[in-house]
C-alpha cells in the first residue's frame, strides 16, 4: 500500500490529469448552467459504462504492454523498427498496422512496448497511421459487409500511400526535433 501512495500522489499532479480534470469540471459547470443538476447526473450516469470500461480493460492493456515488451528481443526490434531499419522499418510497420485486429486497447500498448524496445519514431508514427487508415479486419468486417467492395476498395487504394509519407514525415520530424529524454510512456 505504501508504494501505491507516490505513484497516486504523482498521477494526481500530473499536468496533464489536472488538466483533462479542468477541462472535465468546466464542462460539467457549463452543462449545470444550461440544462441543470438532472442533466449532469445523467450524463454521470450515461459515462458509467464507459468507466467500467476503462476500469476492467486499463490493467489487462497495461500488463499487455508489459507482457509484450519482455517478449520481444530487443535486436529484432531494432534490426525491423529500429533506426537504422531505414525505409524497409516503414513497410514492415505499414504491414504490421494494417494487419493489427482490435482497437487502440490492442495498438498502443504494442507500439508502447515496441517503443521501449527500441522501434524509431518513424515505424510506429507508420504503424499507428496504417492501422487507422488500413485496418484490415475492419474493411473486412464493417465497410464491405454495408456498403459493398467499391467503397472500401477505392478508399484503400487511396489511402495505403499515407502511412509511409506519415513515416517519412515523422523520420524528417525527428531529426529536427528529438523528444526528451524518457519517451512515451514515462513519467
Amino acid at each position: 500500500m505504501k508504494t501505491l501512495l507516490p505513484a497516486f500522489r504523482e498521477i494526481l499532479f500530473d499536468r496533464y490529469f489536472l488538466l483533462a480534470a479542468g477541462i472535465a469540471l468546466a464542462s460539467g459547470l457549463m452543462l449545470y448552467h444550461l440544462r441543470g443538476g438532472e442533466a449532469v447526473v445523467a450524463a454521470l450516469i450515461d459515462d458509467v459504462p464507459v468507466f467500467t470500461l476503462l476500469i476492467v480493460f486499463l490493467p489487462a492493456v497495461l500488463m499487455l504492454s508489459a507482457i509484450i515488451e519482455v517478449m520481444l528481443p530487443k535486436g529484432l526490434v531494432e534490426r525491423w523498427l529500429g533506426v537504422g531499419s531505414g525505409f524497409k522499418g516503414i513497410i514492415v510497420a505499414t504491414i504490421a498496422g494494417a494487419f493489427t485486429p482490435g482497437g487502440p486497447f490492442v495498438s498502443f500498448p504494442l507500439v508502447l512496448a515496441l517503443y521501449r524496445a527500441g522501434a524509431d519514431w518513424a515505424p510506429l508514427i507508420t504503424y499507428i497511421t496504417s492501422w487507422s487508415l488500413l485496418s484490415v479486419a475492419r474493411t473486412l468486417v464493417f465497410e464491405i459487409p454495408l456498403v459493398g467492395v467499391e467503397l472500401p476498395l477505392v478508399r484503400y487504394l487511396a489511402c495505403i500511400v499515407l502511412p509511409p509519407i506519415a513515416g517519412l514525415t515523422a523520420r524528417y520530424i525527428a531529426r529536427i526535433y528529438r523528444p526528451p529524454a524518457g519517451g512515451i510512456g514515462d513519467r
